[in-house]
């Protein structure tokens, strides 16, 4: 394996790779740009790479399926980084290009819900098409197979083309969701503003099977920050769900949570435990569930089966 080598979701001039770059070990890497999720995954499992940086959310569109369905399935990988990228789009045309003149647009498909209002004002007999990157539109664009594409405004200078309408965005506030991917390790120390991501499979479909799973978080007050379904591809209304709740593996809640989850479930994937993006520690603990309390309580079963002390 390369221990100095990063896949990323390519081609140059990606809001992947403007969001990898934000990483200081960016720096010291041989970074390698790959036209598609799964190749900048199979790179890690393949030993190619040390690590992969993708897309997994957006705030506009939600899950980036193609990671999400990546993560859930063949050989294990695990999460070690995140970070947050605000998101804004330009309009890229080749030189001369005049807004009247433009019949069809490109980019990638998450991109399209966050223009959409723009488009419809602006566009609205444009033709869309879809592309494998923002980026890669962008390279469509100068190769002449599109009029325009939505990308990053750094990406212009990449494939020669002119920024014609920057700061497009219908949500001033959106933001991608990116995470530094590896092959399963160590986990990192808990810095105390962490994130725990799992994969988890219900046991069978009954009343009350995703409440159950939920009830393993809701008595450790364990919050949960994101939870969305995939299919398996088992059959039809066969699911699984992607979760990411608040606090480190290490932590008593989270780590008896999740052994909550392995008696009740055929299977569960751990994705890892890692700082979030946003630093910020958790403001919903409940009475009781700090490690502290586990470790009180423990003492005091402990003693109960001894016959010591007060019980």
């Amino acid at each position: 394996m390369s221990a100095t080598r990063y896949t990323y979701l390519g081609p140059a001039g990606t809001f992947t790779e403007a969001a990898l770059h934000t990483l200081p070990e960016a720096a010291t890497r041989e970074l390698v740009p790959l036209s598609s999720v799964a190749l900048a995954l199979d790179a890690v499992r393949g030993g190619e790479a040390a690590g992969a940086f993708v897309p997994i959310e957006n705030s506009v569109e939600g899950a980036v399926t193609a990671t999400n369905d990546e993560l859930a399935s063949g050989t294990p990988l695990m999460i070690y980084r995140e970070v947050l990228l605000p998101i804004t789009f330009a309009l890229l045309v080749r030189p001369g290009t005049e807004l009247s003149g433009i019949k069809t647009v490109t980019s990638h498909p998450v991109a399209q819900p966050q223009v959409r209002r723009w488009l419809a004002a602006n566009l609205p007999e444009a033709d869309w098409e879809s592309a494998a990157s923002n980026a890669d539109g962008a390279r469509l664009v100068a190769e002449g197979r599109y009029d325009g594409a939505f990308a990053g405004e750094f990406a212009a200078p990449i494939y020669g083309l002119e920024p014609l309408v920057k700061e497009i965005a219908d949500a001033k506030s959106a933001a991608t969701r990116f995470v530094l991917v590896g092959r399963p390790g160590r986990v990192s120390s808990p810095t105390g503003a962490d994130k725990t991501s799992m994969v988890v499979w219900l046991p069978d479909d009954h009343p009350g099977a995703l409440l159950e799973l939920l009830q393993e978080f809701a008595v450790r007050g364990v919050n949960l920050m994101r939870i969305e379904s995939r299919p398996t591809g088992e059959g039809m209304g066969s699911y699984c769900f992607l979760i990411d709740c608040e606090g480190h593996l290490s932590e008593r809640r989270v780590g008896e949570a999740m052994m909550g989850l392995k008696r009740i479930c055929p299977q569960v994937r751990y994705l890892g435990s890692y700082p979030r993006a946003d630093r910020q520690e958790s403001t919903h603990r409940r009475p009781g569930t700090s490690d502290g309390d586990f470790t009180s309580a423990a003492d005091w079963l402990s003693r109960a089966l001894d016959g010591r002390g007060d019980i």
